[in-house]
């Protein structure tokens, strides 16, 4: 069985440090993607991942990688639609899971949002970052790290 692995769109990921934490932890290896270089521990199981800036090559990169069995934390939503149909967990940093029953309704949603600010109606952005998101990204990433764990030990 293929261990799990964290990927992590980093560019804006407000709980990079927790998921180093959780990571060691449970002895997982993460790949922190990133269009320029960031700062990250020097550990052996955390691995920077440089793109370069072309439009969308963090998410390609981390589409091309994230299977069954891996975890994928993003706030982008077309990025966390591909990690779900490709079988990986997918987990914004507000801790908000993506699945099979929620992320068609998500990309709905954000589709109806970039058209109407496309029209030029005022939409509003995201609520800002707030220390229970964290709280809540850490027990849903303790979760999901957990039942892959179950779902690989189970005959």
């Amino acid at each position: 069985m293929k261990p799990i692995e964290i990927y992590v769109d980093a560019d804006a990921c407000p709980v990079k440090n927790e998921i180093y934490r959780v990571a060691a932890r449970h002895g997982l290896k993460v790949f922190v993607v990133s269009n320029t270089p960031i700062m990250v521990p020097r550990e052996p199981w955390i691995e920077r991942v440089v793109v370069g800036g072309a439009m969308d090559a963090a998410d390609d990169w981390i589409a091309g990688r994230a299977a069954n069995g891996d975890i994928v934390v993003t706030a982008d939503v077309p990025l966390a639609s591909r990690a779900v149909k490709a079988g990986a967990v997918a987990i914004a940093p507000n801790g908000k899971p993506f699945d099979d029953s929620s992320i068609g309704m998500t990309v709905a949603t954000r589709n109806l949002l970039h058209e109407l600010r496309s029209a030029g109606a005022v939409t509003g952005g995201p609520k800002p970052f707030e220390p229970r998101d964290r709280s809540r990204f850490l027990s849903a990433l303790d979760q999901a790290i957990v039942r892959l764990k179950r779902a690989a030990a189970a005959p």
